[in-house]
């Protein structure tokens, strides 16, 4: 099995394995807290929600758990 990549933390920036613990992609509850706040603040939003077509071209994928492993 390779090592996971080196990932920057998406609120404090810090680079690390950050999937290997408890609170990937961040790097601790704190950062996973500030950012579930920001969303609750309307910091972070989806600017549109999702329609038939932006599903095009994965209707053929057979259904699993690797869809969600990184490579």
């Amino acid at each position: 099995m390779k090592p996971m990549p080196k990932i920057k933390c998406p609120t404090c920036k810090q680079v690390g394995d950050w999937f290997g613990g408890d609170h990937g992609p961040f790097c601790s509850r704190r950062c996973r807290l500030v950012d579930l706040g920001e969303w609750f603040n309307e910091e972070h939003r989806i600017s549109e929600p999702l329609r038939p077509e932006h599903f095009s071209g994965f209707e053929d994928l057979p259904p699993g758990d690797y869809l969600d492993q990184t490579e």
